[in-house]
């Protein structure tokens, strides 16, 4: 049977962060597009509850990806016990919203570990495996803060921006080896998190609304399709973009 270049059948993906929000959504796609697919996250109830979500395509790991030594266990244990990654979605990373003037040293240097450093960590050891086997897709969860500048989200932007910087360079290498690279920038995506805050605070929510051309905030599933797009053999030339999912909201000042 002939299945259509967006099906992920007969891949394995590997998602960190995916036992909510985004992570969660992107891991739903990816199974309904036919992959296996493997979450990681540091909460083992959160990841408990999403694999009963998606079901027996979906397998977990516990693990904390500051913990950089551990990781070629991990993806070692991934690949022998369950079948090699075919697909990485960089997703699992942290926030922080303060004034630049207050924010510490060590709290910058916690969102460069986690948002770029243990990004790369993951990436270098998963990439020796697909430019071995000459085939491989990975996937930046970037933001709207690598884009363009946003207030009281100096480290968080940053460590997005750099995260450009990373898949520029990285394609350069990687391409020759068929493996591919892309960024996804979420625009304001449905969540718990995201509406409380937003309802609490009546004038932002007007500002983040203004500021989006198309109606309405993004879901999770948006973030997902775009996520099997890239991921799929209909995205097979293209390589080394960020493809903003945000409404219209990067050109709409």
């Amino acid at each position: 049977m002939q299945t259509t270049p967006f099906s992920l059948s007969h891949k394995t993906a590997l998602i960190t962060g995916g036992g909510t929000g985004i992570g969660l959504g992107i891991a739903k796609a990816m199974i309904a597009a036919g992959a296996t697919v493997v979450i990681t996250g540091r909460r083992e109830d959160h990841l408990k509850s999403a694999q009963e979500q998606l079901g027996s395509n979906c397998h977990y790991f516990v693990f904390d990806l500051l913990e950089k030594t551990g990781i070629p266990a991990l993806i070692e244990k991934i690949e022998s016990t369950i079948a090699p990654i075919d697909i990485l979605v960089n997703n699992a990373g942290i926030h922080l919203k303060k004034l630049s003037l207050e924010t510490g040293d060590d709290e910058f240097e916690q969102i460069i570990q986690t948002n770029l450093l243990s990004v790369f960590s993951l990436t270098r050891t998963c990439a020796s495996r697909m430019v071995a086997r000459k085939s491989g897709n990975i996937i930046f969860i970037g933001s709207m803060a690598g884009i363009f500048g946003i207030d009281r989200v100096s480290a968080y932007g940053t460590s997005k921006s750099a995260l450009t910087g990373l898949m520029n360079n990285l394609v350069t290498e990687y391409a020759p080896c068929n493996v591919r690279i892309n960024t996804i920038a979420p625009g304001w995506i449905e969540s718990p998190m995201f509406l409380n805050a937003v309802n609490a605070d009546p004038a932002r929510k007007q500002k983040i609304v203004n500021r989006i051309a198309m109606p309405g905030f993004g879901q999770t599933d948006d973030i997902g399709h775009a996520a099997v797009f890239l991921a799929s053999e209909a995205a097979r030339y293209i390589t080394g973009v960020v493809l903003p999912v945000d409404g219209g909201a990067t050109v709409n000042f």
